[in-house]
């Protein structure tokens, strides 16, 4: 049986259409980062649970627009490690906002060091114009054993 350790939320936009961030072109944004206390894991394998969602707005002249997800584990100082991606295509159908939800999983996550274990949440596009519109949220849970 699993020992909860910890669950953490960033919760960067908790409404619809309470932010207009545009997502830069081959730029990741940061929409989410969490870090998780595992220091009560003394036996067993470290798994993080993570989900998210984030609510995207196609340019204003729409276009066949993708968006990617990516999740990394870790901080500049301590090495970064892509756990998760995801690429969904936005729908030239909806002109108003689009949500993007997702669910992953790291199994074996590596005990860090000292201080806690972290993950950060981006999201890029493929087309100039697209932006973040809210809400926008990432959950992670870690247990041990």
């Amino acid at each position: 049986m699993g020992i909860f350790l910890d669950g953490r939320t960033s919760q960067n936009a908790s409404l619809a259409n309470s932010i207009s961030e545009p997502i830069l072109v081959g730029t990741d944004s940061l929409f989410g980062i969490v870090g998780l206390d595992v220091t009560k894991a003394t036996v067993g394998q470290i798994r993080v649970e993570f989900n998210g969602t984030v609510a995207v707005q196609l340019p204003l002249v729409p276009l066949a627009t993708s968006v990617t997800i990516t999740v990394v584990r870790g901080t500049q100082q301590t090495g970064l490690t892509t756990v998760y991606t995801a690429e969904q295509q936005l729908s030239l159908e909806i002109l108003g906002p689009q949500l993007v939800t997702f669910s992953g999983a790291n199994f074996n996550a590596p005990k860090p060091e000292s201080g806690p274990l972290v993950y950060s949440a981006f999201i890029s596009a493929s087309v100039l114009g697209t932006i973040r519109v809210g809400p926008e949220s990432f959950s992670a849970i870690a247990t041990a054993g």
